[in-house]
């Protein structure tokens, strides 16, 4: 709505016009999403993907939607229940929570997922093209929870194991492996949860449009030592130099050498493969870089891409790698910032005319989020290791 002044406003209200609110009314086809806990018939969705919630706070002076990085108004009852709905949301799966007289919350209604380095509240905006990680009748793997000794860190850890159908009746066969990392604020549970990749697997696998291979989604998560800086500090780099060492000597001194000790897997490079999303998809750049003998396979979720030059200067990466996959939503294309790194199509292209089997994928119409990683998967996995 433009802005008004008060003369305007005055005038306005003497010839009887009421001002309405900014966005159109909602069409009224709201359905229970489908991460609602059970029996719980908020929040809503419509079929212009707007978000509706509602709650009960009678004491409340205010209370508020917080999705997408927007707040909205609700509106409380003479019951003093408050209910109010977003703008259109892209499609896919999204974090919010309730704002409630200045305190951020979440919403009793839907199941609690973890991101922004907090557990909360997740909605799921139906997507035209959700089939492809639907739960259907199919033969379906396990998602394995797995404890570990770490010597690196001196400490147990956790991390969720993908195994396909079958992983347990053919005892003979052996398995390629992807690594695949959550990006930051999230951690292991976000893959196997709100990436929907048991599904996508069993799916594509099923379809026999991927080769059956086991998946392990672990924490990624850092931290940086010393008294806490801007971001970036002061005329230095972001991420700082060698901020994925630590998660890299994990990886490397301890779970791949768990994963190949306790899965049948084919334990060497040519049939390794790490892929991550946004800062997961920097540290996949950085220690595939690094390594060149122990993955063949990178793929990078609105995380940068790979350079010629930085090919130039890994030894080994060149004669070793069987693919480079970069990835991004087409919001997030649209609105780079100017100076933030390199086009990643371009530098992608480029890398594909040197000589490197590399692919760019544009999930259309979402940004970075859930959507465009769901789907950037599902692209990734039929290209791996068919060499």
């Amino acid at each position: 709505m433009r802005k008004l002044t008060l003369c305007s406003l005055m005038v306005l209200a003497a010839v009887g016009i009421t001002l309405v609110n900014s966005y159109a009314q909602a069409i009224e086809d709201f359905k229970p999403s489908s991460l609602n806990q059970p029996g719980k018939e908020y929040p809503m969705v419509n079929s212009e993907g707007r978000v509706r919630a509602q709650i009960s706070a009678p004491d409340a002076n205010y209370v508020k939607l917080d999705i997408g990085g927007v707040k909205y108004d609700l509106i409380k009852d003479e019951n003093g229940v408050w209910t109010g709905e977003s703008a259109p949301q892209d499609e896919g799966f999204h974090y919010y929570q309730l704002n409630i007289d200045g305190a951020s919350v979440p919403d009793p209604g839907s199941l609690y997922f973890y991101g922004a380095s907090r557990w909360g509240s997740g909605v799921e905006v139906p997507a035209q093209d959700q089939d492809f990680y639907a739960l259907k009748n199919v033969p379906h793997g396990q998602i394995r929870e797995v404890y570990y000794y770490s010597k690196t860190n001196n400490e147990m850890r956790h991390c969720f194991i993908y195994t396909p159908a079958g992983y347990d009746t053919n005892l003979s066969k052996r398995y390629p492996v992807l690594y695949l990392q959550h990006g930051g604020g999230e951690n292991e549970y976000g893959w196997p949860s709100q990436g929907k990749t048991g599904q996508i697997m069993d799916n594509l696998i099923s379809e026999g449009k991927a080769k059956p291979f086991i998946i392990v989604m672990d924490n990624g998560a850092w931290t940086m030592s010393g008294p806490r800086q801007q971001r970036p500090a002061q005329g230095e780099p972001w991420p700082p130099k060698n901020w994925a060492e630590g998660f890299m000597n994990t990886l490397i001194n301890d779970i791949i050498p768990m994963v190949d000790e306790n899965f049948r897997t084919l334990a060497d490079g040519k049939h390794r493969a790490m892929a991550g999303l946004s800062m997961g998809g920097m540290q996949t750049k950085a220690i595939t870089l690094a390594n060149p003998g122990i993955f063949s396979y990178v793929g990078i979720f609105s995380g940068g891409s790979i350079s010629v030059e930085e090919v130039q200067n890994a030894a080994g990466f060149r004669e070793n790698n069987k693919l480079v996959f970069v990835s991004y939503g087409s919001r997030e294309l649209e609105n780079r910032r100017p100076g933030f790194g390199g086009d990643p199509k371009e530098e992608t292209e480029k890398l594909k005319e040197s000589g490197i089997n590399a692919y760019f994928y544009v999930s259309p119409d979402t940004a970075h989020e859930w959507q465009s990683w769901r789907r950037g998967l599902y692209q990734f996995a039929p290209l791996l290791f068919n060499n």
